[in-house]
């Protein structure tokens, strides 16, 4: 049974967004609106282990991976980037219009200045974030139909147009994000590169007191190869390290005493600002969670 949610201090922050910042008071639903399947699966505890998914598939495609190799070590600020990557998707997700139209337009002029603006790459960031998403959420049990899992993939051509994707190429159901990965994978490898990236995201940087006074280092390693789990058994094989899961069972089964976990920690804990502000602006902070 959801909580009820609380109205959050002024203060709260996810990433780098404190609330005072964001629109609490324009009565505008932004692309998707609280009846979306994204502000749900958005929501859901199960989006973390979507998310570590979608960096480790998206790091298959060696020319994306150079490219973002040359441009920053991946043990760079790891924290730092997960958190700015987190704010955006909450941001186009449950920001108004105008506030998702500004950050992608932020984030287009990032990719521009970098050259990592080619539409074929961002297409395969955007379809590696959806899937894994999607793959994620149901394989969490958390619940969701075949055709809520389309009307997803659907609602989430928005986010591809505001990336700057050519929508002609973007998958907008589960059958053609599949037919789209079927067409990549001869153009996928395990490059030096992608290897120092998923390593460090499984073993990413700590403080030593964080590592020793917390629980944080086991914790983000459970998620991070839970993650790595939920990926396709022919993506899984490219890798061929020991000691890495590879059976789909064990994936899914820690997949969802993660999201079990998760799921009572209280809601007004693990409501990011931006759901947070768009709630109090559509008259929703009393409403169940999404």
């Amino acid at each position: 049974m959801s909580e009820t949610f609380e109205r959050p201090r002024t203060g709260i922050r996810s990433g780098f967004t404190p609330m005072e910042s964001l629109d609490q008071a324009t009565p505008d639903p932004g692309f998707f609106g609280p009846d979306s399947v994204s502000w749900r699966v958005h929501h859901d505890p199960a989006n973390v282990v979507g998310g570590i998914r979608a960096l480790i598939l998206q790091a298959l495609h060696p020319d994306v991976m150079r490219s973002f190799h040359d441009i920053t070590s991946t043990r760079e600020d790891p924290w730092g980037r997960l958190a700015r990557t987190g704010a955006y998707v909450n941001a186009i997700t449950y920001g108004t219009r105008a506030e998702a139209e500004k950050t992608a337009t932020r984030v287009r002029f990032v990719h521009r200045k970098l050259g990592l603006d080619r539409p074929d790459w961002l297409l395969w960031v955007h379809c590696g974030a959806v899937d894994s998403w999607l793959v994620g959420h149901r394989r969490s049990g958390a619940p969701l139909t075949d055709a809520e899992a389309d009307q997803y993939v659907l609602e989430q051509v928005e986010a591809a147009r505001l990336v700057g994707c050519d929508l002609d190429t973007v998958p907008a159901s589960v059958a053609e994000l599949s037919a789209y990965f079927e067409r990549m994978k001869p153009q996928l490898e395990v490059t030096p590169e992608t290897r120092e990236s998923v390593r460090d995201l499984i073993w990413p940087p700590m403080a030593p007191r964080v590592q020793l006074l917390t629980p944080a280092r086991p914790a983000w390693t459970t998620l991070a190869l839970t993650g790595f789990g939920l990926m396709p058994r022919w993506s899984r094989r490219m890798f061929a390290l020991p000691g890495l899961p590879t059976t789909d069972l064990s994936a899914s089964l820690t997949a969802r005493a993660l999201r079990t976990a998760l799921l009572a920690v209280p809601e007004a804990r693990r409501t990011n600002p931006h759901l947070a502000a768009a709630r109090i602006r559509l008259d929703l902070a009393d409403a169940p969670a999404a």
